[in-house]
């Protein structure tokens, strides 16, 4: 399988500017520890010998970690409703936010199930993950420096966040890659977890540029304390987790329109109606639970 250049390597070509590059934005938001950690993060995407062995690692130690940590605690619903196994190459993985963990164990039912073939990258907030040595460490640890691109909370970082979207869609757009995004941006702390936050409009910014097939899914039921959140799957006791995949979203002639923030704005509108509505179905499915502890099926 062939793929572009990216980033680093268009360097080599004299085509930089052709191709969104985090490293070339002006902002004081990219200090040098910040540069150093998305040049290491970068190498491990677009060297093949190094991707190949991270693909090989998410595709089986992740997901065999994660569903010993959640396995008698979880339920699935709507895999068969995913297009063919061999049909697709890369997706756009979108999920409500009630936990730092949502995506990986959303994902790691993909890997299982073989839907995932390939590397996955999820954008991450820079404090830590970027700006602490020991982000870079942890970001191997928990997802194989997959956490990918960065994105900033300062003031004044929507430049930055914007060409942070470009190199993610960049990514999305080579074959082999694909993504797992929160279009709330920032996880719902609310006490309702139906009532989904504003949705940001540089994911429907993504999905213009990439073109690619988005899969909504609705995950609930996972706390952000990862030692009571293992403990409570195995005595079984914990908090029943539900995920509820869905249906490729239907953009239709929206993806046709003029490149724009109107146009950004109703396509990640589009998305996060399908997340609503299979909050909707979680939520009917959590009241008919009879138990907490719950088998994946």
């Amino acid at each position: 399988m062939t793929r572009n250049r990216g980033p680093i390597d268009s360097a080599a070509t004299g085509s930089v500017a052709a191709r969104p590059d985090l490293l070339a934005h002006p902002s004081s938001a990219l200090t040098r520890l910040v540069r150093l950690n998305i040049k290491l993060v970068r190498r491990t995407l677009l060297s093949k010998r190094i991707n190949r062995l991270l693909v090989w690692c998410q595709q089986h130690l992740g997901p065999a970690w994660v569903d010993y940590c959640t396995r008698n605690i979880r339920r699935v619903h709507g895999l068969d409703r995913l297009p063919p196994r061999e049909s697709i190459d890369n997706f756009i993985l979108i999920a409500n936010h009630r936990s730092y963990f949502d995506l990986f164990v959303a994902s790691m039912v993909l890997f299982r199930d073989k839907r995932i073939r390939s590397r996955i990258v999820f954008t991450v907030r820079s404090s830590f993950f970027y700006d602490r040595p020991l982000g870079f460490l942890v970001n191997g640890v928990m997802s194989f420096w997959s956490m990918y691109p960065p994105v900033f909370r300062e003031q004044g970082s929507s430049g930055i966040n914007l060409t942070a979207m470009d190199e993610l869609a960049d990514l999305v757009s080579r074959e082999g890659f694909s993504t797992g995004i929160h279009p709330e941006g920032t996880r719902n702390k609310t006490g309702d977890p139906y009532a989904l936050l504003p949705a940001r409009i540089g994911v429907g910014r993504v999905i213009h540029q990439t073109r690619t097939p988005v899969i909504p899914v609705f995950i609930n039921g996972l706390g952000n304390h990862l030692p009571r959140q293992i403990v409570g799957s195995f005595t079984g006791r914990g908090e029943t987790i539900v995920i509820v995949f869905g249906k490729p979203v239907e953009f239709c002639a929206l993806l046709d329109q003029p490149a724009g923030p109107d146009t950004y704005r109703e396509l990640v509108d589009r998305a996060m109606s399908a997340i609503y509505e299979l909050g909707e179905e979680e939520r009917i499915e959590r009241l008919s639970l009879a138990a907490p502890g719950v088998r994946a099926v």
